[in-house]
């Protein structure tokens, strides 16, 4: 089984990135082969990881625009079985650069397809917009895992990312499907977050994880680090929060 899976919403700060790594790590720490595809020109989930690509390095921007073949980008993490094709901040010129290329939106599915098979899972980190780079993620993905965080306008922007996930299913990807939402930054102190959580299970029934990412002081240190939360602090409420996501994705698969 192969499974590519888009981390999408296209609010910022909602907690895709760190959804992205360290959903990556737990995966990679049950036994799983995991790419992370850091489809973000902010490159946050390449440093969380501990990756730095240094001049002349190939990344995701030479893989997009043919200049280098995916084996070519695909880089070691400081965890086993946790691999990254590592953003630069050149890949916000890319966008532009595929304008007038044909077939532009499929670039990033047909770059992994050599080596889909070699992993479990790929996670494709998504940029906070519905742009070229976030369709190209849609296209190249089996499914959909949608960061949604705790606090006002929670659900604002979601209707507008599921029409956009209806046009890329009708005209592009046929087999997109969502597989559903996560709850972020969630703090238990706060009627507010009680309240969203109990709005988006409404909203989405059936199709909202269990569990739930907590606002988490960890968390927020360990990118500073280059490591995942798993070897930062594996005992901090938001790596348990990680490893039972991990363990209910995974129990979907079973």
């Amino acid at each position: 089984m192969s499974e590519t899976l888009a981390v999408v919403n296209q609010k910022g700060g909602v907690g895709k990135t760190t959804t992205s790594v360290n959903l990556g790590s737990y995966l990679a720490d049950s036994g799983k082969n995991v790419l992370i595809v850091d489809l973000d020109p902010q490159a946050n989930a390449t440093a969380g990881v501990g990756v730095t690509v240094q001049e002349g390095m190939p990344s995701l921007y030479d893989l997009l625009a043919g200049e280098a073949p995916v084996e070519n980008v695909i880089f070691p993490t400081h965890l086993e079985r946790l691999n990254i094709i590592p953003s630069t901040p050149d890949l916000a010129g890319a966008a532009m650069e595929l304008m007038d290329v044909t077939y532009r939106e499929y670039r990033l599915r047909r770059a992994l397809k050599a080596v889909k098979d070699s992993y479990d899972f790929i996670l494709i980190d998504c940029p906070p917009s519905l742009g070229l780079l976030t369709i190209n993620g849609l296209t190249a993905a089996d499914r959909l895992l949608i960061p949604v965080q705790c606090e006002f306008y929670a659900l604002e922007g979601l209707h507008q990312l599921l029409n956009t996930v209806d046009l890329v299913r009708k005209h592009l990807n046929p087999r997109l499907q969502v597989l559903g939402a996560v709850l972020t930054m969630f703090d238990r102190r706060t009627a507010l977050s009680r309240k969203v959580v109990r709005e988006v299970r409404k909203t989405f029934p059936g199709h909202v994880f269990e569990s739930i990412i907590p606002r988490n002081t960890e968390l927020a240190e360990a990118p500073s680090t280059g490591q995942t939360i798993l070897e930062y602090d594996r005992l901090s409420p938001g790596a348990r929060a990680y490893e039972y996501l991990s363990e209910e994705l995974l129990n979907l698969y079973s």
